[in-house]
Formats: structure tokens, sequence, C-alpha cells
């Protein structure tokens, strides 16, 4: 009988302890869990990852996402020796602590979190819910044998390191190290991890930028457990006690904000976004751009934008001084707003002028009072030179020179030349005349930094790019390889700034009408940088020109770019490197397309191959034919020539090579024309 009583009990027991397992399985696999994707804080990164800005997520916490691959290793061991030492064996709920704590709480007469696991800890981090209320204990007792049926224990722990308070608007490891130490939380030392392990156990009294003292003591106690579970030695005890705790928050980086909110602008779903930019650099250029208007008055901004034009890739924008609502309007992004070139777009009408086969950089050209159809512009320092070289020109930056070249070219074919580099403009009246040689039109630095890249890069534009791992189209030639090295050739040797070293760097500098732009723009055989100077307002700055206030503002940007500048590329087989008597008769003295039109002759046209067509290159070359004009004529191609001093109007044009070609013709009169072919 007693046995038998035996035996049913304990099938009886057996029963009731299966149905109370799965009783509790249901209980457990029927939790509503609270939403495991957190939104973490935008991050904006450079080119090697490190973090230029970052952004407060919608309830202006600093959440910042993290793996836990990027954890210092120490200072996972030290927080689960101190909060969870049993973490990796149990399933939630640490039985012997939860034991040892409800002791406490009946010996203390209220609960005493110290039965928590960080699984216990996540799920009340999770739900925001207390940890004093007997409801809110076991509700996370609840949650967390759920989360660790649905999750790993590392993904535990990464939304701990996620989640953990750290004081006012602080959460997540991340987040602290940035901001009590500057730093990200892959390499710590014991007296920083010790710390970041005991400021979520109290994180508004242990705060060190409120309560230095309370978190040193804290951090003592810490310190002092992972010398007894032997995490670390006396030695490194005593020199993790010396270390002063950071009695006050760091900013969280804000590089690059301009072109920060412009990426979150363009694509604001993804919460990291990977930039061109180079982090060393941005902070050089930065502190750059506070010391150049430290001492020019309350209202003068600069913009500074860095490029390599070999890839396109931007490497620094800084669009004001500081990103600010003061006198310099901070917040506008000074690299993008729509401004007067000045004389900076002088080196593509005279690129142009090599290209059309009017001009060569020892041709002569006269700078003398001109009437262009009632156009009379003057030169900045309203004085003439007379007959002075192409090259000199540019150089001085004269303007009667390149509005008579402009006008030989028509205004219509600058404009379509910028719509072939990518480069948008506006018209301050909706047409375009002759001033827009001179900056009569507006456009952006970071365009003109565009345009300049495309003459560092031999004639080829490219797009701009900013983000990272972004594809650039195939380029796109504006102006043939001679003449991009021609112009180059002739901006390096502009004389630099006062104290500036000479290094023969390629620049030039603008000023647009009434002082309200200055400009310089500069590249060498790598990168090419621009300087904007003004006020975004648009008034006047008296006094101030690109020569003085710009230009050597861009030789200190290359000066913390580098060292030592690139080597400019060597001239293209096809240039033509010779004096003022050595050219052709027709590229020897430039003249106007007026004095063109008074010749007898009619004009030069090329009859073949016409402009625009195809044509298959024959053995000896491409048969090319003039129509009108007087002979003898010159035959160019691409700006070199290639025929010089022809009576006859057909010719045979030998070692062009395959691809887009430009055929410029000049008669005895000056005149020239030309026609755009492909050679098959």
């Amino acid at each position: 009988m007693m046995r038998g009583a035996a035996v049913f009990v304990l099938a009886a027991g057996l029963f009731l302890a299966g149905l109370g397992r799965d009783l509790a399985d249901q209980w457990i696999d029927t939790t509503d869990l609270p939403s495991l994707s957190l939104q973490s804080s935008v991050e904006v990164v450079d080119r090697r990852g490190a973090l230029l800005r970052v952004y407060t997520v919608a309830d202006g916490r600093w959440r910042l996402g993290l793996r836990l691959a990027d954890v210092d290793p120490a200072f996972v061991a030290a927080l689960l020796s101190y909060e969870d030492k049993r973490f990796y064996q149990h399933s939630g709920v640490d039985t012997r602590a939860m034991l040892r704590a409800l002791a406490q709480a009946v010996w203390q007469g209220h609960v005493n979190s110290g039965g928590s696991t960080i699984t216990m800890q996540v799920a009340r981090l999770l739900e925001a819910s207390g940890t004093g209320h007997w409801a809110g204990k076991l509700r996370q007792i609840r949650l967390a044998l759920a989360l660790e049926r649905r999750l790993s224990k590392a993904e535990i722990l990464t939304l701990y390191l996620k989640l953990a308070p750290y004081g006012g608007n602080l959460e997540g490891l991340r987040a602290a190290t940035l901001a009590y130490f500057g730093k990200e939380p892959l390499r710590l030392t014991p007296a920083q991890i010790a710390l970041l392990v005991a400021i979520p156990q109290s994180p508004e009294a242990r705060r060190p930028d409120r309560a230095v003292a309370a978190a040193s003591d804290a951090r003592d106690r810490v310190l002092a457990r992972a010398r007894r579970d032997g995490l670390i030695d006396n030695d490194q005890l005593r020199a993790a006690r010396s270390e002063v705790v950071p009695a006050a928050r760091r900013s969280f980086p804000a590089l690059a904000p301009h072109m920060a909110d412009r990426v979150l602008a363009e694509t604001p779903s993804p919460s990291r976004h990977q930039l061109t930019l180079d982090k060393t650099l941005q902070i050089k250029l930065e502190q750059l751009a506070r010391e150049v208007v430290a001492a020019q008055g309350a209202r003068l901004q600069v913009a500074l934008v860095v490029a390599d034009h070999a890839s396109g890739e931007i490497l620094a924008s800084v669009g004001s001084a500081a990103f600010q609502a003061d006198q310099r309007a901070g917040f506008v992004d000074m690299t993008r707003a729509i401004r007067s070139p000045g004389s900076t777009l002088k080196p593509l009408i005279y690129g142009m002028a090599f290209d059309e086969g009017l001009a060569h950089p020892e041709t002569l050209i006269e700078d003398q009072p001109s009437d262009f159809n009632g156009y009379r512009p003057q030169n900045f320092d309203r004085h003439y030179r007379g007959t002075i070289r192409i090259r000199e020109a540019l150089q001085q930056s004269l303007n009667i020179p390149v509005v008579a070249l402009t006008e030989a070219m028509g205004p219509a074919k600058l404009l379509a030349r910028l719509d072939q580099a990518g480069v948008p403009y506006a018209l301050p009246n909706g047409t375009a005349g002759l001033a827009i040689a001179l900056g009569g039109i507006g456009l952006r630095l970071e365009d003109m930094v565009q345009l300049y890249a495309m003459i560092a890069r031999g004639g080829v534009s490219l797009p701009l790019i900013h983000k990272a791992q972004a594809q650039n189209p195939q380029g796109q030639r504006v102006l043939s390889e001679a003449a991009a090295w021609q112009i180059g050739d002739i901006l390096a040797g502009l004389a630099p700034p006062p104290g500036a070293p000479a290094n023969r760097l390629a620049y030039k500098t603008g000023t647009s009408y009434g002082h309200r732009d200055a400009w310089a723009i500069g590249y060498d055989g790598r990168h090419v940088i621009g300087v904007w100077m003004g006020r975004p307002d648009g008034t006047p700055v008296p006094g101030a020109f690109g020569a003085d206030l710009a230009a050597p503002v861009l030789f200190q940007a290359f000066a913390r770019l580098k060292p030592t500048l690139t080597p400019q590329p060597p001239a293209p087989p096809a240039t033509l490197l010779v004096s003022t008597l050595d050219l052709p008769q027709p590229l020897r003295h430039f003249r106007s397309r007026s004095a063109a039109f008074d010749a007898p002759a009619d004009t030069p046209a090329v009859a073949f191959p016409p402009d625009g067509a195809e044509v298959e290159l024959l053995p000896d070359g491409v048969l090319a034919r003039v129509s009108g004009g007087t002979p003898p004529f010159t035959w160019l191609a691409n700006g070199a020539p290639v025929v010089v001093a022809e009576r006859g109007r057909a010719v045979m044009l030998g070692d062009l090579g395959r691809g887009f070609v430009t055929l410029s013709v000049i008669d005895a009169e000056g005149r020239s024309a030309r026609s755009q072919v492909r050679l098959r």
C-alpha cells in the first residue's frame, strides 16, 4: 500500500512538474516583446570611417550604433565580472543572484536590484520599466526569459551596450566614450572601463560632469572588484586610481556641418553616410577658415573646397568659418551659393581660343581702349598695356584681350563649354553678352573647382563627388590636352602672394564687380583648391581683391594639404612650344572679329569634313578642304598646327589618330573656321 502510494505521488509530481514546465514555456513563448529595432543616431563619416558629424535621435538622445566587435574586450570582461558573472550560463535569470536579492529585500523591506542579470536590465531598458516593484520585476523576468529564447547572448549584450544609461541624454557605451573621453570604445584604459561600468547603476548620481566625486568613488569600487577578480594587477590598480575622472562632457563631432546636412537632405533614410572627405584635412581647413576671418571684421565670410582632380572626389568642404547664426550668416553654405566669378572664367576662354586656332600663348594681342558694339570694358586698374602676349594678358588678368577673344568666338560658345563641363550657371538677365567674360554670370565655388579640375585633368571634365563609393561617369572632353596644359603653364608662371612659396602653383584670382566676391582657385598635379571670400548678403567689401584677400588663403590651404606640391605633367606631344616669331603667320598677332569682317575676301569655311561628321581615316590621314578665305592656309588639329602655309584648298592631314578631333583652318587674314569630327 505504502509503495503504491509513493509511486502515485511520484507520478503526480512528475505530471505536475511537466505541466508546470509546459505552462512556463507557454507563458514565456507568448510574451509580447517590445520592438528590438532601436533608432540610432545618424552618423556621417569620412572616407576612412572616422566620425565627422552625429545627430541625436528623435527624442534628443545620443544613441550611436555599435557592434560588439568594436568594443574593448577588457570592458566586456569587467562588465560581466561586476554585473553578471554567470551571463553565459543562465537563461535570462540568475537564480542564485535572485535568491540573494530576495533575502536582502526581506531583510531591508524593499526590492534590491542586485539580482538583475544583463538580460533583465536589457528588458527594463527596452520598456523603461522600474526596478523597485514586484510587478515590474516579474515583467522583467518574463521578458528576459523570452529574450534569451529569441536572441543570442551576443545580441543581448549588444542591446545592453546600446541602451545603458550614462547620464543626461547619453545612451549607450559609444555615446559615453565619445562624450567623456572623446574616443571610440575599442581601446580603453582600466580607469575608463571601471567608470563606464559604474555609471549605469546610478546614471544621474554618478554623472562625472555633475558629480565627479561620486563618479570617482564608484569607479574605484569597480576597480577594487576587478583587482579581486584578477582582471588587473596592483600596478594597474594604482595607475587607474590616479587617473583623473573627466569633469565635463565633450562636444560630439560636428565637422563639415554643411556637407553633412546636404547629404541628409539628399538621402535621409540611411543611418550612416560615408563621404569622400578626409577628417584630418577637414579639421585643418576649418581651423584655417576661423583664423582667416578672425581679424577681418564681423561680416566677412570664407568658403573652401579641396578635391582630388584625378578622381573628382571632394576631400574637404568648408561652407563657412563657423556653423552658427552670426553676422557672417554661418549657417549658409557658401560653397553652393551663386556668386559672380570675376576673372576666374578667363582661363577657360583662353583655352577655347587656343582650340579654335584663334590664339597661342605667344600670340600678340592689343590691350587698348575698345568699343565692342557699344560695350566698352576697362581694365581693373584703368591702364592699358598696348601690344602684349596672350600669356601676359592672362597672367595680368587684363579685360580687353579676353573680351576680344570672347567676341571672336561668341558668348554662346562659352556657355556651351560650361554645359559640356557640367557646370550650371545663372544669367542675370537671361541672355549672354560679352560681360560674362568678366564675371557677368552666376556660378558656385564648388562648380568653379570642378571647372579648374577639368583643366588640371588635361581638358576632361568629371563631376565632383562627395559620397564614398559613388561611381563617376565617363569624362567629357571640354578642352584639348594641349590647350589645357598651356593654360596650366601660363597660370603656374603667376607670381605668388607676398610671403608665399614660389612653387609654381597654377592659380587664378578674381574680384567681382563692386568688390563683392574675392576668389582664388589653383591646382597642382593632383589636387585643386578653391577659395571664396566676401559677405553672404552680397554687399561690397571695400578694398577686397582676390589677389590680396583670397590668394594667400589658397597657398595656406595647399600648405596644410601637403608639404610639397605634386609636379604638373609634361607638355603633351601635340603642344606647339615656340616663340612668337616662330608661330605660323596667322597666329602671330590676333585680329578681332571686326577686322576679319572688313577683309575683302569671303570668310573661310571647312568644306570637308563637315562639322559633326564621322570620317573614315585613310592610310595617309584625312582629306580636308577649305572654301573661301585667302591663302595661304594653316590647318590645326586640337589647337596644334599640322599643315602651315598651304596655298591649296585641299590637303591631306596625317597623324591625327582616331577619335574626336577639332579641325581649324586659318587664312592669311587671320580669319578662322572649325569643324569637330570623329575619325574612325
